[in-house]
């Protein structure tokens, strides 16, 4: 008999992830956010539980899972209201890239930090005149005999300030034009020549951005990760995980305004005593969200199997339609619940207002809408490229 649902172990995991989130839950998230601290109460409980490393080789410390487990651990902390934006760059993007093309030796000494939560990397790959083109990417690294020297600029890269180390996407001198052949490099955050400024945002989170600038920073030949000419299919190792988290990340997001909503609903009571969500102007709006964020939600985990099989392709077009479609769920999900609240859902005491601008930011990162379609369009259906 055929079943469709999670394994035993990964149901397992996400109740066990969801007990950990309503510890801490959104009071804590926001309290954090709001006093400007970091969220490292949790992110080392987790790390210690092993819930970060799910993902990482067993050999290095980890949990020997794959890529789906890291994205349950994300929704479920997520849909607790205390999401760790950090998971989707450190563990999951710099962490599946050393798995895959790192030494013995870079393995054995970055992985096992990200598998108990005592390292934090960030990632680094927009630039400020490219936009989502990465083959307009300018940092540039050159040879100087057994080192490297690494100048340019990046922006909007998450979490520099906690982080030890940044893997940084540049190019290899000869690699300016043409094809892009991405050099990728692990950058110690205090090494000297490289500086970043931080980024005043609207959205609500511990998590801060910033403007990374590189000015002849000498890297040792052991900080490349993988080939010099690697090509892109070394930096696609981590950006499907990266669309596959931020799919599991929005879909988290809207679960839980869904359950605010839904609460909400059914204890509201302003006509003839009847609670508001017996009313279709209320209840057909939220049901309609609910079934579009499952659709999402298993589009995610279809992803994170393809991924874990190894069909690369599939699974990068299976990453960006789950990616597209949490990010449109969040949008709609957390708009139509503070809707239900009426004014309430503006006030700042029932945690839903915080939450536009990640909402919102759902549908541009890690990619945008736009750019997915336009994958779709040329890789899905065939049609003549557009940009």
């Amino acid at each position: 008999m055929t079943t469709f649902s999670e394994t035993p172990e990964r149901q397992e995991l996400r109740k066990a992830v969801a007990a950990l989130g309503a510890k801490y839950g959104p009071d804590y998230y926001l309290t954090v956010a709001k006093e400007g601290r970091k969220s490292t109460e949790l992110w080392s409980e987790a790390g210690k539980l092993g819930y970060l490393g799910v993902s990482i080789p067993e050999e290095y410390g980890g949990g020997g899972g794959d890529i789906g487990d890291l994205a349950a651990v994300c929704e479920e902390l997520t849909a607790a209201g205390c999401p760790l934006l950090l998971m989707v760059v450190s563990p999951a993007i710099v962490g599946t890239i050393i798995a895959q093309y790192g030494t013995e030796e870079q393995k054995q000494r970055y992985l096992p930090g990200l598998a108990d939560g005592t390292a934090t990397y960030a990632f680094s790959i927009t630039e400020p005149d490219a936009g989502s083109n990465s083959h307009k990417i300018t940092t540039t690294a050159e040879r100087d005999g057994d080192q490297w020297v690494l100048n340019g600029q990046k922006t909007y890269i998450s979490g520099v300030d906690e982080a030890s180390h940044v893997l940084v996407v540049s190019r290899t001198t000869d690699n300016k034009t043409g094809n892009l052949k991405p050099a990728l490099f692990l950058v110690p955050t205090d090494s000297e020549g490289f500086s970043w400024q931080q980024i005043e945002m609207g959205i609500v989170g511990p998590e801060k951005q910033f403007q990374l600038f590189f000015d002849n920073v000498r890297l040792p030949a052991d900080t490349l990760i993988g080939s010099e000419d690697a090509g892109i299919e070394q930096l696609f190792a981590g950006l499907n995980p990266e669309r596959i988290m931020g799919a599991a990340s929005g879909c988290g997001m809207a679960r839980f305004a869904l359950n605010k909503a839904v609460n909400y609903a059914k204890e509201r009571s302003v006509w003839k005593g009847a609670p508001i969500g017996s009313h279709q102007a209320i209840a057909h709006p939220l049901a309609r969200l609910h079934i579009e964020l499952e659709m999402a939600r298993l589009m995610q985990q279809k992803a994170a199997a393809l991924y874990a099989a190894g069909d690369h392709m599939g699974a990068g077009e299976a990453a960006n339609m789950a990616k597209y479609a949490a990010g449109e769920v969040a949008c709609q999900m957390v708009d139509q619940a503070i809707h239900t609240h009426g004014g309430n859902g503006l006030a700042e005491e029932y945690q839903l207002v915080q939450m536009l601008t990640a909402s919102r930011l759902s549908r541009i990162a890690p990619v945008s809408r736009e750019m997915v379609l336009n994958f779709i369009a040329q890789f899905s259906l065939g049609l003549p490229k557009s940009y």
